[in-house]
């Protein structure tokens, strides 16, 4: 692609919602309403905030948070000049009568997230929001799971429901730039013309930044990004790195580089007890196609059982586990096991 000095592009922060994870949900209110205040001052363009797991996702399974939902977003809205609230829903996990609960609270706009292959489980909840007045967009998960040509059949379930826009959904970071790029293209071929399309991808090998640029590149519009890196795993895409590439790209946005590294670098950084960063479980994450939120989860059954991660992880990913299924890591731990004994 030549030098871009034209086109704009979206940017989404993920640090209040996919950033609970490292910190296993954990945020305060202050903090919550700190990094949004921060976050719309250096003109991001919309904020994420809800439970990593999105809209009630606080519970046993997936871990409880340190407040609700609508604690964490009551009285944001209020705060917010310039960017957009948003939060994401996973259908099984939230319900139609939590997203009124969030639009009551100011939030304008919603992903709705499922697997990959799973895209009609999301009609009743796009088709609400529609109806609440919201921007909607259609997240799909564990996009390397599913071929290009059958993710955009997906994608196109989610646009008839009423999506404004559908993303390619990294979560495992396991995608390469070759196959970033086939999604997109493969979503621009069936998708309307006026049918955004997102990019959300984890840092697992290293590629968060180089593939957002890749999807980028084909058309991609909508680039999630989190302060840090903050995020599963090993992190989403860095939102600082990402605008300093847009920057030297001569890529039009509306963020601040200056401010957001100070974000990074003096809020969110401190608050990774477990650094957010590609180490041998996360690599192995990316590697072996593995949801990223089931590090601390593998981690915790690996210290348990006396396994390794790795080896955890490995195996999860040969049996194709997907998010929603954080509790069966303990099953294939005591599997392991056994294979040892």
């Amino acid at each position: 692609m030549t030098e871009n000095t034209t086109s704009q592009v979206y940017l989404q922060d993920v640090t209040l919602r996919d950033g609970m994870h490292p910190i296993k949900h954990q945020y305060s209110k202050e903090q919550i309403s700190t990094i949004a205040k921060t976050l719309d001052k250096a003109k991001v363009d919309a904020i994420e905030i809800a439970h990593g797991d999105g809209l009630t996702g606080g519970s046993f399974n997936y871990g409880f948070g340190s407040h609700s939902d609508w604690e964490w977003l009551e009285g944001i809205a209020g705060e917010l000049s310039h960017a957009v609230l948003t939060t994401l829903l996973i259908p099984g996990i939230g319900t139609i009568e939590d997203l009124k609960h969030a639009q009551a609270l100011g939030v304008k706009s919603v992903r709705i997230a499922t697997h990959s292959t799973e895209a009609d489980i999301s009609a009743q909840h796009i088709e609400s929001a529609r109806t609440l007045g919201m921007d909607v967009s259609g997240f799909l998960m564990m996009a390397h799971m599913n071929s290009p040509s059958e993710l955009a059949k997906q994608a196109k379930l989610m646009e008839s429901y009423g999506a404004h826009c559908v993303y390619v959904t990294d979560s495992a970071g396991a995608l390469l730039m070759h196959e970033v790029r086939e999604r997109i293209l493969a979503f621009k071929d069936i998708l309307k013309p006026e049918t955004q399309i997102g990019i959300h991808c984890h840092h697992n090998l290293s590629l968060g930044v180089a593939n957002t640029i890749a999807a980028m590149e084909e058309g991609a519009y909508r680039l999630d990004a989190s302060l840090a890196g903050m995020g599963a795993g090993a992190g989403n895409c860095p939102l600082e790195v990402l605008v300093a590439y847009l920057n030297k790209y001569k890529v039009a946005h509306n963020a601040d580089l200056f401010a957001l590294m100070d974000i990074a670098d003096d809020i969110i950084r401190p608050l990774q007890t477990r650094p957010v960063q590609v180490d041998r479980e996360t690599l192995s994450l990316g590697y072996a196609g593995v949801y990223s939120s089931f590090l601390l989860h593998s981690e915790k059954a690996a210290l348990q059982y006396g396994l390794d991660t790795r080896t955890i992880l490995n195996e999860l990913g040969k049996r194709n586990m997907v998010g929603g299924q954080e509790d069966m890591i303990v099953d294939v731990a005591l599997d392991l096991l056994k294979t040892r004994n």
